[in-house]
């Protein structure tokens, strides 16, 4: 019988853009107070899983749950850029708030249309899609029949749950943002 593979996708720990309410998107943010007690918790929680391999998005704030993650697996820290956050262009740094302000119709496709979304500067969530179902596909074949661990970001791993689940993004919207250290397991 064939060994089922399994991969941990877990969200990274609480940043500093987190607690002011700000898009991060690829703006490289540290851990916040609260992220710090956080990775102490999800590396207590992970730590007897059976992982062989350890994959993580570039960003401190993903890298640093992976680290906090591998301190019970000893494994090599294998950064891809693919597991990174939707580049949310000239709207990082800012607020919903003031988006909405600022650009309703925009904001209207994000909620409504979420596939077709691309803040000005940035890149669409359908992109974000592809390159995540392109990561965790050659995860998977790499580590055909283990379980392994990616640390990545909210966006990233929700339309990456929307593919996996067969629905289109412009149902993504069903699919809850998971909390920081939030883990969610693709088989």
């Amino acid at each position: 019988m064939k060994k089922l593979t399994r991969i941990f996708f877990v969200r990274h720990c609480e940043a500093e853009g987190n607690t002011r309410g700000v898009l991060q998107g690829r703006t490289d943010c540290d851990v916040s107070g609260n992220g710090a007690k956080q990775l102490a918790l999800v590396s207590l929680r992970l730590r007897n899983e059976p992982f062989s391999a350890l994959y993580t998005s570039p960003l401190r704030r993903a890298y640093k749950t992976a680290q906090a993650i591998n301190q019970y697996h000893n494994l090599p820290v294998r950064k891809d850029a693919r597991l990174i956050e939707i580049d949310m262009g000239d709207w990082e740094g800012r607020s919903w708030e003031d988006i909405e302000k600022d650009n309703p119709p925009m904001l209207k496709i994000w909620k409504e249309d979420t596939g077709e979304f691309v803040a000005p500067g940035g890149e669409s969530v359908r992109h974000v899609e592809q390159r995540m179902w392109e990561a965790a596909r050659a995860i998977a074949r790499a580590n055909a029949g283990r379980t392994v661990c990616a640390v990545s970001h909210g966006c990233a791993i929700r339309s990456l749950l929307c593919r996996a689940l067969g629905l289109p993004l412009s149902r993504m919207d069903e699919i809850p943002w998971c909390d920081n250290t939030g883990i969610s397991v693709l088989e």
